[in-house]
């Protein structure tokens, strides 16, 4: 096939699907557009959308399960996690035994102005010390408002859903949200 015939018919294909969506259903027997059909705009600030499920709003935090490991940090494209933590002597877990150190977590912020909202933190936390919240309006009248700290991350976790069953034949690990 030629170059020239090609491109004609891309030209047709393309003019075809332009007349079946401007005019649905009538094809070009009337040059109005159909008033009924197009875009159904929701009237955004009057009118609110409920998300759907497992929808990615903003990232939560439960700051009781989270060790310091840093792992979420580390795997940040954007390196938009900060988080500081020390090691504490803790009490053996058996009598006798030597006593353990644990990380205690003394920072925890996301900048959500350079965070790309990917989910690799949450994926890729051990522990299910991060979990997506549907919330989607936490914006802030100055960029600097948008790094939130562990307390501000940790008060978005009532507004985490239950978890719901994934769809028969699926192998997802099943996230139990815990108690705040």
């Amino acid at each position: 096939m030629g170059l020239v015939p090609g491109l004609v018919k891309g030209l047709v294909v393309t003019g075809s699907t332009v007349v079946r969506t401007v005019f649905p259903k009538r094809g070009m027997r009337t040059l109005v557009p159909a008033p009924t059909k197009g875009a159904a705009t929701v009237q955004y600030p009057h009118v609110k959308e409920a998300p759907p499920t497992r929808a990615r709003g903003v990232i939560a935090l439960h700051e009781g399960n989270c060790t310091a490991c840093m792992l979420c940090a580390r795997e940040c494209p954007d390196w938009c996690i900060y988080i500081e933590g020390h090691k504490e002597k803790a009490p053996p877990r058996r009598a006798a035994g030597k006593p353990r150190q644990v990380n205690i977590l003394d920072r925890f912020d996301i900048d959500y102005a350079l965070c790309m909202f990917c989910g690799i933190c949450v994926d890729v936390c051990p522990f299910e010390a991060l979990f997506w919240s549907p919330e989607y309006e936490f914006s802030e009248p100055r960029i600097a408002d948008l790094l939130h700290d562990k307390e501000r991350l940790t008060e978005w976790m009532e507004t985490v859903p239950d978890f719901e069953d994934y769809e028969p034949g699926s192998v997802a690990k099943k996230l139990e949200v815990p108690p705040t």
